[in-house]
């Protein structure tokens, strides 16, 4: 027998408290957790839809992995001349109930992402584009005014 405690009352052989390494008994640690089917998917929100946001020298790109969704179930906005916002929304698969789920990983629900933008954009040129689950939002640098150098003569 093995000298390692059962902490888990895997209790089988007449009182002892140790676990036999040789046993053909495999412990199931989720055994007594409820079921993943059981667990109310419509409550459960994308988390986080992962955003990666560059800046070229004519632009603001933003690439969102959004796998699964179709472009009219995710929406871009300008919010207040200075925010960008992307949201949307995953719906539940529909269910039948003879199917029994066994694990339930991929998320549904609402999800909104938003970015301050800095000043120098273009707010009526913004372009968003989606393709295989990647959504691209585009938003175009205004050209920095150079400032107005005037020179001064020193007298003196």
């Amino acid at each position: 027998m093995s000298m390692i405690p059962s902490f888990f009352g895997n209790n089988r052989r007449g009182g002892s408290s140790f676990v036999d390494p040789f046993s053909l008994d495999v412990w199931d640690p989720f055994k007594d957790f409820p079921s993943s089917s059981s667990f109310s998917r419509e409550n459960s929100a994308i988390v986080n839809a992962r955003v990666d946001w560059r800046e070229t020298p004519e632009a603001h790109v933003f690439k969102a992995d959004l796998p699964g969704l179709k472009k009219e179930e995710v929406k871009v906005e300008i919010e207040d001349d200075s925010v960008l916002k992307i949201s949307g929304e995953r719906h539940v698969e529909k269910e039948d109930k003879n199917d029994t789920w066994h694990r339930v990983e991929r998320s549904s629900g609402q999800f909104t992402r938003k970015f301050r933008l800095p000043e120098n954009v273009k707010m009526d040129q913004v372009k968003a584009a989606m393709e295989n689950g990647v959504l691209t939002v585009t938003v175009p640098k205004a050209e920095m005014k150079k400032p107005d150098v005037k020179s001064i003569q020193i007298s003196g």
